[in-house]
């Protein structure tokens, strides 16, 4: 069959018969473009790759399940929906399902054009792709989400709709709004064939950002050979800056039909072989596209482009070669440039220092649109979805004009929305906003066209415009290009839609402001004492009224702030900023600042959203956002990704990993996302697979049990403490040098230097290394009894500690910085004791001997109990540690501290015969890996735990891998580990299957009640022979006053809302009250407004409209927004 022949078969057919005609027309379709066919389906569904009718289940709120049919699915390429509407006498007419035959305008309407004239079919398309996109939600999470939603009316057109994140959050039109729809006689056309081969066969190969990154990079390579070849001649890099900037606007302006098709390039090609005439040229060109007019180099008039960037226009004289490049870059297709990484990558090519990052450090379009879509897009969004619901039932109605007016004010209160970056560097944040408000602006117009023609468009005068996005940035190189960037977006997305450009092209708007964003303070100043300088008065700077903030503020953690930004800096910030931390993360500063705006009385702000390092969860930061969350008002996180992988700073270096979070007032459900798989890290099109868990998001990104709320236990007090911290390398010694100092020979130095390991001797190989450790002994005393041993601390550790501003580590010069006074008579009288590496990729216990000394990056738990060791080492543990522990560093392994971990951790009160079962396995456990590490000097501890991990998966080895596993015996290993899970689980008295997510909550709850307990007197002592004297000893601590946490006060007792009179607003109301996570009756949602149940039947009817569209499910308890798993 032909294209033609199969146009017309199926022009003619009057349809009305969906599910008869769909899989036919379909199949008929695959076969026109060469496609392969469906398979047939099989009724397990989990091979289901490829077929009509794919099942999908669907979860409530509540966690009941419904099910669906994908009229046709693709695995990794798409969900398609389709329809069918009928044909009478030449002209469409909607084939009516029962809940939608009481919308108007259904009968014998007419198409004009590109678009129809009968709102019933627009309203059956969109419910459709509503439809479709729900499908896709429901999908296993294994499959991920398809890149593409198709919504097809048989016979007449195909919807076409894309997300090339792998969210799922922001199906669009695709390409644009003017070529989504695909109609029946335009498979003619071979670049749609091409089109929809695509999407069956390469959805990804669609993806504008993959070609377009190529095409930046290339670009940005050749600026940064001019920009060092202008700068070897001594230009500075600001007019240089400025001055390609300039070039590239006209190179792009060329290219997208504002300058006559391929003229600059023409005026590049003749100054290669005249040079002395490209400075004169262009400046006598920018002129006329500064003010409009003839244009006497390209023999044209010219648009007056203004703006600012052409009112200076001095043009640096070139060389050939220089000119060469630029004329290289110009025959690009700036059409294809990506805004979004065009930003970076020209500010690296125009700075000295960052050159050598080119390629490198740019942030993947994918990541940024993943926090502007939480932080911007999805409250759009969600309220655009009520105006549409709205909308339709405002048709039900017959009152056309009240929807018509329902979109309009929407459509003017986004042209309104503002959005503020107050650390916006080169405009990548600011520039995926606009971009995406404008997509969502399109759907808002096709809405509005198909509800009132272009007559309504033609009433539309505003329009999200780069005024609508604001910055702050530092640095006034990339505030410049952040506005060239928005305006370089804005344009191509005008152009890219028909929409016509009016001059002046370019507009002064000054929306980016060159400055700092967290202090403000008078001119530097020399300090009165002479010790330096400092920055005066001191104080935050006001920053722009804004709907949302987002962006990625500078990672500079809180260790490091001082060496980075300098004393008088980091002193005057503390100053303007005295209730946040001291050593919290330099982000929490913009944190804490978009959390008093969004709390502000009166403010205008509705949700910030930020990327952090991961170090949030981390102590110091985290007592930011908890102090926030629990102010009044509250802040929320609605979305949290604890762990994401973000950038290298170099191509060389390790991938940095951050956290995103997202905040809004009130006390709304959030979601926290899991990367469940991660691949291409290093490609344009990075993969992240991230896993929703929905509930309420603490402080310390978690869901579920808050471990933050935690608290620390009598029964653990006094055995756990990091090891010593030297403060002088020159304590390490070799056993060769440690002989050279007496070891062996001077009577009582065996004593003093002591086998030493650190967390690299655990999970590695132990280097041998000794340390001389003279705690309790006096100066004079180790002069006199290891002359040897002082002379080499005279010479090796005494000059550092001379140079150190803390008294104690200066005068006690000959002892460790921090010898752990606390922790040696915890360990006095054992034989050995249990000790974890604080920040390491696997969570393993394992005992040392008490002679050995620990560094302080082990954490040591003073107890030469069996057991102990085995429930430390059991996943109840390990899950809680990970959990209450938090992550740490670029490698982002799990952190274990004493106060937080070990601390609050409630140990099961094990009967004598559980304690004896889980001792015997622990001392298996850790006496077969230390055989395994004796016997084989190839293997580490890491390398086996990431075998045990791999075997838990079920992944395939290789044939090294098989070997490491039988060597390492890591099948007995994992076996020993189960066991004592179970053993554990038993002694807990809980089930052996739990999930992590159960333990947790398990735990958090024990640690409540122990802490009771203790309160009341019950202590329940690990080492009750060592404790109890010390409890004795030391006076016990007095019970802090309890802070009672109220209970909001009961809705009846607020005053209530009134329930809104229009349509619109209703909606909203009513999925508002749903999002609270609660099967909720009409009669239910009624007694929260004013009114009561006097609009029960309205909400009723809400609610069917609701459930009738796809939004809601009615449960037996009553309704519920509906959830995909």
């Amino acid at each position: 069959m032909t294209v033609d022949e199969f146009i017309e078969r199926w022009r003619n057919n009057e349809g009305g018969a969906e599910r008869a005609n769909f899989p036919l027309f379909l199949t008929e379709l695959a076969q026109v473009l060469d496609l392969p066919q469906p398979d047939p389906a099989d009724a397990t569904h989990e091979r289901n790759d490829y077929v009509f009718e794919r099942a999908v289940t669907f979860h409530d709120e509540a966690g009941k399940t419904g099910h669906g049919r994908i009229d046709l699915y693709k695995r990794g390429c798409f969900v398609l929906e389709a329809k069918q509407s009928r044909q009478k006498g030449g002209a469409k007419e909607v084939a009516m399902a029962p809940e939608q035959a009481a919308l108007p305008g259904m009968d014998g309407a007419a198409t004009r054009g590109r678009r129809t004239a009968n709102r019933g079919w627009d309203v059956l398309m969109r419910n459709a792709r509503e439809q479709a996109e729900q499908y896709a939600r429901a999908l296993p999470p294994s499959h991920g989400w398809p890149p593409f939603v198709l919504v097809c009316d048989v016979g007449h057109a195909i919807e076409v709709f894309a997300d090339f994140t792998g969210q799922g959050k922001n199906y669009r039109q695709f390409p644009d709004r003017a070529g989504f729809r695909i109609y029946l006689d335009e498979l003619r056309d071979p670049e749609i064939q091409k089109r929809l081969r695509a999407i069956w066969l390469e959805p990804h190969a669609l993806d504008p950002a993959k070609h377009a990154a190529e095409v930046t990079r290339d670009i940005a390579r050749r600026l940064a050979s001019v920009s060092k070849l202008l700068e070897d001649r001594g230009y500075k890099a600001e007019p240089v800056a400025h001055f390609l900037m300039r070039c590239l606007f006209t190179m792009f302006a060329e290219d997208t039909g504002l300058l006559e098709a391929g003229s600059f390039a023409d005026v590049l090609a003749d100054a290669r072989s005249n040079p002395e005439s490209f400075a004169p040229m262009l400046e006598d060109l920018w002129r006329t596209m500064d003010t409009g007019g003839f244009s006497p180099v390209l023999r044209k008039s010219v648009r007056k482009f203004n703006g600012g960037l052409f009112s200076e226009r001095t043009a640096i004289p070139l060389h050939k070669e220089e000119i060469g490049e630029l004329y290289e870059a110009a025959k690009h297709v700036w059409t294809e440039v990506e805004p979004a990484i065009f930003g970076t990558l020209l500010e690296q090519a125009l700075d000295k220092d960052e050159r050598k990052r080119l390629g490198a450090h740019y942030t993947p379009r994918a990541y940024v649109e993943r926090l502007v879509n939480a932080t911007v897009i999805e409250p759009l969004k969600a309220e655009w979805e009520g105006v549409v619901l709205g909308t339709v039932e405002r048709e039900r109605e017959s009152d056309p004009q009240a929807a018509i007016r329902a979109v309009h004010d929407f459509h003017v209160k986004l042209a309104k929305t503002r959005v503020l970056d107050p650390a916006c560097g080169t405009g990548n944040f600011l520039y995926v906003s606009l971009e995406l408000m404008k997509r969502l602006e399109g759907d808002v117009l096709e809405v509005l066209a198909d509800l009132g023609g272009q007559e309504a468009l033609a009433l539309e005068t505003e329009s999200v415009h780069p005024r609508n996005f604001l910055g702050m940035e530092l640095n006034p190189r990339a505030a410049a290009i952040a506005e060239l960037v928005l305006w370089l977006g804005y344009l191509q997305w005008q152009l890219r839609n028909g929409t016509s450009i009016s001059d002046p092209v370019l507009e002064k708007l000054r929306n980016i402001t060159a400055m700092d964003a967290v202090l403000k303070h008078d001119p530097e100043r020399p300090r009165a004492d002479g010790s330096g300088t400092e920055l005066p008065n001191p104080r935050r700077p006001e920053w722009p009224e804004a709907d949302y903030i987002v962006g990625n503020p500078p990672f500079i953690g809180g260790k490091d702030v001082r060496s980075r930004l300098g004393e008088a800096y980091v002193t005057a910030l503390w100053k303007a900023n005295p209730k946040i931390n001291k050593s919290a993360d330099f982000v929490m500063y913009w944190w804490d600042r978009a959390a008093e705006q969004l709390t502000r009385k009166g403010g205008r702000l509705k949700r910030f959203g930020f990327v952090t390092t991961n170090s949030i969860t981390q102590e110091f930061s985290r007592r930011v956002i908890a102090k926030r969350m629990e102010g009044r008002p509250p802040v929320r996180l609605v979305m949290a990704i604890p762990d994401h992988p973000w950038t290298k700073a170099t191509k060389d270096a390790a991938a940095v990993r951050i956290a995103m979070t997202v905040a809004e007032t009130g006390n709304r459900e959030g979601t926290l996302l899991e990367v469940v798989r991660e691949s291409g890290l290093d490609s344009d099109a990075p993969e992240v697979v991230l896993r929703e868990v929905a509930g309420e998001v603490h402080a310390d990104l978690t869901v579920g049990a808050d471990v933050t709320q935690a608290k620390p236990l009598l029964a653990n007090e006094w055995l756990c403490s990091p090891g010593v911290k030297l403060h002088g390398a020159g304590f390490i010694v070799s056993p060769a040098e440690a002989e050279m100092l007496g070891f062996g020979r001077r009577d009582g130095l065996e004593a003093h230097i002591r086998p030493y390991r650190n967390g690299r001797d655990l999970t590695a190989h132990a280097r041998g290394a000794m340390v001389i450790d003279l705690f309790g002994l006096e100066e004079v005393e180790v002069r006199r009894r290891f002359p040897e041993v002082y002379q080499h601390l005279l010479q090796a550790v005494k000059p550092e500690r001379d140079a150190n501003n803390r008294a104690t580590y200066r005068d006690s010069w000959w002892i460790f910085g921090e010898p752990r006074r606390e922790l040696r008579p915890a360990l006095a009288g054992l034989h050995r004791y249990v000790a974890t590496v604080e920040t390491a990729k696997h969570r393993v216990f394992q005992f040392l001997d008490r002679t050995i000394l620990p560094d302080n990056m082990l954490v040591c738990v003073a107890s030469d109990e069996r057991w102990h060791l085995g429930i430390l080492s059991s996943r109840f543990s390990v899950e809680w540690a990970t959990r209450a522990g938090g992550w740490l560093g670029i490698g982002n392994d799990p952190r274990y501290s004493k106060s937080k971990v070990f601390d609050p951790f409630p140990f099961p009160d094990a009967t004598p015969e559980q304690r004896k079962t889980i001792g015997d396995l622990a001392e298996e456990l850790d006496a077969t890996r230390k055989e395994v590490l004796a016997e084989h000097g190839d293997l580490t501890l890491t390398g086996l735990y990431n075998l045990r991990e791999k075997l838990k998966r079920g992944e395939p080895f290789d044939l090294v891998e098989q070997d490491q596993r039988t060597r390492g015996r890591v099948d007995i290993i994992a076996e020993l580990h189960d066991r004592i899970d179970d053993a554990v689980a038993d002694a807990y008295g809980w089930p052996r299957d739990l999930s992590d997510q159960e333990i947790v909550v398990r735990l958090v709850a024990l640690n409540a009640e122990r802490h009771k307990e203790e309160k009341a007197g019950k202590v329940r002592w690990l080492r009750p022979d060592y404790q109890i004297p010390k409890a004795g000893l030391t006076p016990l601590p007095v019970a802090a006053k309890e802070v009672q946490i109220e209970a909001l006060l009961p809705e009846a007792a607020a005053k209530k809302p009134q329930f809104p009179r229009d349509a619109i607003g209703q909606t909203a109301a009513v999925l508002d009250a749903l999002r609270g996570g609660v099967a909720l009756t009409a009669a239910e949602v009624a007694r929260r407004y004013a009114q009561g149940l006097k609009v029960e039947r309205r909400i009723a009817a809400t609610l069917e409209a609701l459930v009738r569209l796809g939004h809601v499910a009615s449960t037996d308890e009553g309704y519920r927004l509906r959830r995909a798993a």
